[in-house]
């Protein structure tokens, strides 16, 4: 059985159901925060809580934890879920808490990480109950010069790294790759190699503007990511040192999402764009790239997805996958509200929702 958490704009949607039976074998199981936009949400599997990411028209973003389950919740679950503390701008800063673009659960029993906007990581010891601004990354010295990208100023990617609760890397958009070896109490740059095409030649060299879409860390060999840039796809052997481009034989390098097999470091899939003008698949088809050798060749995997007139737009959290090797599962979902999924590691894929709201992230655990 695998479960799906859906966040949309128009809540958060929870289906569960066996891939081996395509997208008749999904059905949804519970909704919650009915017409508002949920960003993000994940399950944390070392102990069964939910966590949800939601973005009040009136009252800003709030982060929501439940330990019961979505079959038990009665209209739209607000009673089962608890508000979580902390998560706050520092009063000194004169800013304000934007959005909640990521939760990824840590290395060890009890951490969590949040990511945010405007260029803020949270941290949590207790299962997610409470939570603190890092301290080292929000008043890093170089902060004053960092630039929003077109989303806003936000951190969107957390790359832990297995068995070394100590180690992370941050995607922050438009503030280049962060990394730290010492659980966050300080960080160092990681952008060697990145060429942000947007700028201006002259502009490029020492450019603090680097404008991350999306990053992630291989599970068996940690010291290889993958990164979808502002126009790039990149390859890291160093742990985000340094970056190597890989975009080569895609359509076009621009692109939100990735995905990785956590059994083959050479792995990564892609949704190409057509660019950051027109933010919707290639030619009207809607193709998953899949690379089997670390970037030197790509191969399109489309069996099953739309192939004609379908200009979808894909975002940056709204691709995952669960499982590995020959079992892996991937799945995405549009802002046109279709959700997909594929069984055999993208090789054929299979429509489960064809109507529901504009489509934030996607989360997958089996």
């Amino acid at each position: 059985m695998t479960e799906l958490l859906v966040g949309t704009k128009k809540g958060l949607f929870v289906l569960q159901g066996d891939p081996a039976r395509g997208g008749a074998g999904f059905a949804i199981s519970g909704r919650a925060f009915a017409g508002e936009p949920v960003e993000c949400a994940i399950r944390d599997r070392r102990r069964g809580r939910l966590f949800a990411a939601a973005a009040s028209p009136f009252y800003g973003p709030k982060l929501w934890y439940c330990d019961t389950e979505p079959e038990s919740w009665a209209d739209g679950g607000p009673d089962a879920w608890r508000q979580a503390e902390g998560l706050a701008m520092p009063q000194p800063s004169g800013q304000a808490l934007k959005k909640i673009w990521v939760i990824v659960c840590g290395q060890d029993d009890d951490t969590l990480y949040a990511g945010a906007d405007p260029g803020v990581l949270f941290e949590s010891s207790d299962g997610g109950e409470s939570w603190q601004v890092n301290e080292a990354l929000f008043q890093h010295p170089t902060r004053p010069q960092w630039q929003p990208g077109g989303g806003g100023l936000c951190v969107h990617s957390i790359a832990t790294w297995p068995g070394e609760p100590a180690r992370l890397a941050l995607g922050v958009s438009a503030a280049g790759v962060w990394c730290s070896e010492d659980g966050g109490a300080s960080w160092s740059q990681g952008n060697d190699g990145l060429v942000p095409r947007y700028l201006p030649e002259q502009a490029r060299q020492g450019a603090t503007a680097l404008c991350i879409h999306h990053l992630e860390r291989s599970a068996s060999r940690p010291e290889r990511m993958f990164m979808q840039f502002h126009g790039g796809v990149y390859r890291s052997d160093d742990a985000g040192r340094s970056w190597v481009d890989i975009g080569a034989g895609l359509p076009s390098d621009f692109g939100f999402p990735l995905a990785l097999d956590p059994a083959d470091p050479d792995s990564a899939y892609v949704i190409p764009m057509n660019a950051d003008v027109d933010r919707v698949t290639c030619g009207g088809r809607v193709q998953v790239f899949e690379t089997r050798d670390g970037g030197e060749t790509w191969v399109a995997r489309g069996e099953g997805l739309p192939d004609g007139d379908a200009y979808l737009t894909v975002l940056r959290c709204a691709f995952t996958s669960a499982g590995a090797g020959e079992a892996l599962e991937l799945y995405f979902g549009a802002t046109s509200g279709q959700l997909f999924g594929s069984a055999d590691a993208g090789a054929s894929w299979f429509t489960i929702a064809s109507h529901l709201p504009p489509i934030f992230s996607v989360s997958a655990a089996r």
